[in-house]
């Protein structure tokens, strides 16, 4: 069994004004639409973490964020990770002081990396997730804006070597060629990741089988695999997820 660290299973839940976006098909709850509830089940099922993004882009719906962060904190025992809308240290200080475990910074890091310093030399490394959505284009793995809308002449590799150097504590590579399409996650940039870089990388985009998750920590050597309508439509339950991981000689917390 390979030993080392414990492989994190991380359900990833979207929140628009308070209220859990993609369609939820868990039983048992009574509003299937409070991520507190969800996460709290997630947690109940064995989650390791939980990642909640925030995609209202009103200042209103922020409040009610922080508001449902607060409430996250006190109910789940679990780290959680929150993004979305983070823009300057401000609001950074707003979702750790709401009771966030860390941050989770995406494209106001590439437009202005300094932000990562100023993340982690205030609160330390380990509070600051550097999120990059990229796409393996002709010429090569690109870092992209705006949900996926916009390429960047930033490379994959180079950003996330440039973000761990800043002081990021993890990075969360999310492959938009594989986002959504449930054939498995991009696992020979996730090991290109994780064997140039000495932090963390968590894998996102393309879960659709307990298969993918095994693929990615043995293939990619990911350390942590994120996903969401895997989980939310009850098609992977967690248990039986690291039942089976651990059966395949994965390391993970039961």
């Amino acid at each position: 069994m390979s030993m080392g660290l414990a492989k994190r299973i991380i359900p990833c839940l979207d929140v628009k004004d308070g209220e859990t976006v993609k369609g939820i098909n868990f039983v048992n709850l009574r509003s299937a639409g409070d991520p507190v509830e969800l996460g709290k089940a997630y947690s109940e099922q064995g989650a390791d973490e939980l990642c909640f993004l925030d995609i209202t882009a009103s200042f209103e719906g922020r409040k009610t964020f922080t508001e449902m962060v607060t409430r996250v904190a006190e109910t789940i025992n679990i780290p959680f990770t929150v993004g979305g809308g983070i823009n300057e240290l401000k609001d950074v200080e707003r979702l750790l002081y709401a009771g966030a475990d860390k941050v989770s910074v995406n494209s106001a890091a590439i437009r202005r990396p300094e932000l990562i310093d100023e993340i982690t030399t205030k609160f330390g490394s380990q509070v600051c997730v550097v999120a990059i959505d990229a796409r393996l284009d002709d010429d090569g793995w690109h870092c992209y804006l705006k949900g996926g809308r916009e390429r960047t002449e930033r490379g994959l590799f180079e950003w996330a070597r440039e973000a761990q150097e800043r002081g990021a504590g993890e990075i969360l590579f999310t492959s938009m060629n594989h986002d959504g399409t449930k054939n498995g996650y991009a696992n020979e940039a996730l090991r290109e990741l994780s064997d140039t870089l000495s932090i963390p990388i968590i894998a996102s985009g393309g879960a659709g089988c307990k298969e993918h998750f095994r693929d990615t920590f043995v293939e990619g050597h990911s350390d942590a695999a994120l996903a969401a309508s895997v989980f939310h439509f009850g098609e992977i339950p967690i248990p039986k997820l690291k039942q089976y991981l651990r059966e395949e000689g994965i390391n993970v917390r039961l």
